[in-house]
C-alpha cells in the first residue's frame, strides 16, 4: 500500500528493502507493499493513544481495586469502639475467609466467559458495563447486616468484576503492540497500588465521620466508593475508543449500539493511517469459532503462566487483604489509624517497583521472565524477614513487608504482557482474549489459598504469640517458589519449541493468522528485535 509522500508531512514513509521483494510478490498477486514511518511519528501516534486510554483505565481501576479490596480496612476501623466490620457484624474468622474467597470463586468462573463476551460486542461498551455494575453491588455493601448478605455480594462483586483486568489487557492489544503493553500495563496497574495506599489512608477520614447519618466509618467508605464508581462507569461510554477500523470504514450503528452514546474515534487522519499500517493484524482479524477456543485451550503454554499468575497474584492479594492484620501481629499496639498509614507505604514501594522495571522489560522483551524471577526472590527475601526477623525490632519486619511491596510490583504486568505476546502470535485475537481471562482466572486459585485456608483462616496459625503467621508466610514463600521454577521452565520450553503461529489453525479456515508469514505489520517486524537502552533520553541527538 503505497502513499504520495506529501501526504505525510515532514516524516515522509521510508520504503526498506523488504518493501521491494513485498512488490514483487504482490505482482504476483500474494503480498501488499509495507510502507514504514519513521519511529518517532509513530511513537507520537501511541502516546497519543495513551493519553485517550490510560488515564480512564487508571481511574477506573484505582476504583475498582479499591471497592475490592476495602473489605480488609473495613475489618479494623473503629475497632476501638466496636464499630469494626467483624464486631457490628458478628463475624468469625470462617466467615471473613468465606466471604474473601467467595468473591474469588465467581471471579474465576466467570472471568474467560466474560473476557470472550467482550471480544464479540463492544469493548468500550463492556468495559464501561463491568465498572457501572461494581459501583453498584459495592454501595449495596453499605446495607450489610449478617454474614449471609456480605458473602452473597461478595460473590456477586466477583461475578460483576469478571473479565475487568483480562479485559484491560485485551483492550490494549487492540491499539499496541505486545511488545509495548507491559510498560502500558504497569502504568494503569500502579491505579491498584495508589488505591490501596490512598484508601488505606482515606479509611482514616471515613473512621472520623463514625456515626454521622447513622452510618459507621465502613459504611460511609462503602457508599462513597460504590456511587462514585456508578458515575464512572457512565461515563466510559463517551471516554474509552472503539476498536480501530481501517481507514475509509464507516462505523455501522446498530442493534443496541444505536442507543448508546457515540464515542469519538481514537485516531483520525494521518494518525490513523501510521497506525493502520504500523498495526494491521487488529484491522483484519477473522471472526473465531469454538474450535478456534478449543485449540487455545489445549495449548500447554497456558499451564506455566498460569502457575507464574497463581504465586504472584495469591502474595499480593494476600498482602492487600491481610497487610493490616499482620502489621498488628507485628505490634498489637498499633491503633486503627496507625495501621492504615503503615498500610500504605506497602503500596508506595509496589509503585515504584511498576515504574522502573516494566519500562525496561519492554525494551528487553525477550528477557521477561528474568524481571519476573528477579521480583519474586526480592517478595521471598521479604517474607523470610517478616517471619524471622527479631520479634522485639518490629520495624524490621515491618521492613520486610515493604520489600515484599516492592517485589509484588512488575510481576503482574509481566506476566500478563508475557501471555498477549506468546498467545496473540500463536492464536491470534481469541488467542489474547482466552488466554489472559484464563491466566488471570485460574491463576487467581492462588487468591482463594490465601484469603481462605491462610492467616486468620488458619486458627492454628494465627493463635497470637512469637510465631504468628509463620506458616502463613511460608507456605507464601513456596508458592513463589512454584511461580520462578514455571518461569524457567517457559523460557527453556519455547527455546526448544519454539512459538509459531498454530498449523492447526492455519489450515482449519477459521484462522486469525494469514499465510505462513503470519503479522506482516510495521510492529511485528519491529518486534523482531530488542530496542535495548537505544533511543532513550540520553541517546538522543539533539
Amino acid at each position: 500500500m503505497a502513499h504520495d509522500p506529501a501526504a505525510v508531512g515532514d516524516k515522509n514513509p521510508v520504503e526498506t528493502n523488504a518493501d521491494h521483494e513485498a512488490t514483487a510478490r504482490e505482482e504476483g498477486g500474494r503480498q501488499p507493499v509495507h510502507t514504514e514511518y519513521d519511529i518517532e511519528r509513530v511513537e507520537a501516534v501511541y502516546r497519543k493513544l495513551d493519553r485517550r486510554i490510560i488515564p480512564a483505565f487508571w481511574i477506573l481501576y484505582f476504583l475498582c481495586s479499591a471497592i475490592r479490596s476495602n473489605i480488609g480496612l473495613a475489618q479494623t476501623m473503629n475497632a476501638d469502639v466496636g464499630h469494626d466490620l467483624i464486631t457490628m457484624l458478628d463475624l468469625s474468622s470462617n466467615d471473613i475467609s468465606t466471604a474473601l474467597a467467595l468473591f474469588y470463586v465467581s471471579y474465576v468462573i466467570f472471568d474467560c466467559p466474560s473476557n470472550l463476551v467482550m471480544s464479540k460486542l463492544s469493548p468500550r461498551v463492556w468495559m464501561a458495563r463491568i465498572v457501572f455494575a461494581v459501583g453498584v453491588i459495592g454501595a449495596c455493601f453499605t446495607a450489610v447486616q449478617a454474614a449471609w448478605s456480605l458473602k452473597l455480594l461478595r460473590f456477586l462483586l466477583g461475578f460483576v468484576i469478571a473479565g475487568m483486568w483480562p479485559g484491560m489487557s485485551y483492550y490494549l492489544t487492540l491499539f499496541y503492540p505486545p511488545s509495548r503493553t507491559g510498560k502500558r500495563i504497569g502504568q494503569y496497574f500502579t491505579a491498584a497500588q495508589v488505591s490501596a495506599a490512598v484508601v488505606g489512608l482515606v479509611s482514616a477520614g471515613f473512621q472520623l465521620m463514625d456515626g454521622a447519618g447513622g452510618l459507621v466509618g465502613y459504611q460511609w467508605m462503602f457508599l462513597i466508593y460504590g456511587l462514585l464508581a456508578v458515575l464512572l462507569g457512565w461515563t466510559l461510554l463517551w471516554w474509552l475508543p472503539e476498536r480501530p477500523l481501517p481507514p475509509g470504514e464507516q462505523r455501522a450503528r446498530s442493534g443496541f449500539m444505536k442507543w448508546l452514546p457515540p464515542t469519538p474515534e481514537a485516531l483520525t487522519g494521518e494518525d490513523a493511517l501510521i497506525h493502520y499500517e504500523d498495526l494491521k493484524r487488529v484491522y483484519h482479524p477473522r471472526p473465531w469459532a469454538i474450535e478456534d477456543l478449543g485449540y487455545v485451550l489445549i495449548d500447554w503454554r497456558l499451564w506455566p503462566l498460569t502457575l507464574m499468575y497463581f504465586g504472584v497474584v495469591g502474595v499480593g492479594i494476600g498482602t492487600q487483604l491481610y497487610g493490616t492484620v499482620i502489621i498488628r501481629g507485628i505490634n498489637p499496639s498499633f491503633t486503627g489509624v496507625q495501621l492504615s498509614l503503615l498500610f500504605a507505604p506497602i503500596w508506595i514501594m509496589d509503585l515504584i517497583a511498576i515504574l522502573l522495571v516494566t519500562p525496561i522489560s519492554d525494551r528487553f522483551h525477550r528477557l521477561r521472565p528474568l524481571f519476573f524471577s528477579c521480583a519474586v526472590c526480592i517478595q521471598i527475601a521479604g517474607l523470610l524477614t517478616v517471619t524471622f526477623a527479631p520479634t522485639w525490632n518490629p520495624w524490621a519486619r515491618y521492613g520486610g513487608l515493604l520489600m515484599v511491596g516492592f517485589g509484588l510490583g512488575p510481576t503482574v504486568p509481566i506476566c500478563m504482557t508475557w501471555t498477549n505476546e506468546i498467545f496473540q502470535q500463536r492464536h491470534g485475537e481469541v488467542g489474547v482474549a482466552a488466554a489472559s481471562a484464563l491466566v488471570s482466572g485460574l491463576g487467581n486459585l492462588g487468591s482463594i489459598t490465601t484469603t481462605y485456608a491462610l492467616y486468620t483462616g488458619w486458627p492454628a496459625d494465627a493463635a497470637p504469640g512469637p510465631y504468628q503467621y509463620r506458616r502463613s508466610n511460608l507456605t507464601m514463600i513456596g508458592i513463589l517458589c512454584v511461580s520462578i521454577l514455571s518461569s524457567i521452565v517457559m523460557f527453556a520450553a519455547l527455546k526448544i519449541i519454539g512459538n509459531k503461529p498454530s498449523h492447526k489453525i492455519g489450515s482449519s479456515g477459521s484462522s486469525t493468522i494469514d499465510g505462513s508469514d503470519g503479522f506482516q505489520d510495521g510492529a511485528a517486524r519491529r518486534e523482531l528485535q530488542q530496542r535495548g537502552f537505544g533511543r532513550m533520553w540520553w541517546s538522543r541527538r539533539t
